[in-house]
């Protein structure tokens, strides 16, 4: 797998695949000036599975959330105060997340992305201080996971709940499956 996350790491286990290995790969994940959030959520990921070079018999699976406020796109805050900026703009407003997955083989790449909707409530000064508190804001893409603490937040969702947590169930499955792999059969 060519994801360090958690998260996806318990997305694939929900369809009975446990990585035998995982090298989560180094990629620049600046945005190029202009860069729209779809558009930059597909090229980082199609990086990400470009830096593992797959061998025979080997299905690698790369994926990249993004979190967009109209064409801003808003990654992992640096900081708590780049979070806390990050949740202010978000608080009382819907925004997209864009998740892409590629899965790879010794021979091809497939590439899939999906893009669902969230809306967070109006955060108190306290919800706000209270949920950075936490420190589940780290290393999460718009400041937030919506698994954890911060899903108190969010009362309506469109789109895919296991894409906003990382990981399109669906569609990757599909492509490890045009990849060779034989999901749910471990025999």
């Amino acid at each position: 797998m060519g994801s360090g996350s958690p998260r996806r790491r318990e997305l694939l286990a929900v369809l009975g695949l446990h990585p035998a290995e995982v090298r989560a790969p180094d990629v620049d994940e600046t945005p190029l000036k202009g860069e729209l959030p779809r558009n930059y959520c597909n090229r980082i990921t199609a990086s990400k599975a470009a830096a593992l070079p797959a061998s025979e018999n080997e299905v690698i699976l790369c994926a990249d959330t993004t979190v967009a406020l109209g064409r801003r796109i808003m990654g992992k805050p640096s900081d708590i105060g780049e979070a806390r900026a990050f949740l202010k703009k978000l608080s009382g407003r819907r925004h997209k997340v864009i998740t892409a997955v590629a899965v790879k083989n010794a021979d091809r790449t497939w590439q899939k992305d999906v893009v669902s909707i969230v809306q967070i409530k109006r955060l108190s000064p306290q919800e706000l201080e209270g949920y950075l508190a936490t420190g589940d804001w780290q290393g999460k893409a718009g400041g937030y996971g919506i698994q954890g603490p911060a899903g108190a937040f969010i009362p309506w969702i469109s789109g895919s709940y296991p894409a906003i947590m990382g990981l399109p169930l669906p569609e990757a499955a599909h492509l490890l499956q045009a990849a060779g792999l034989r999901v749910w059969d471990q025999a």
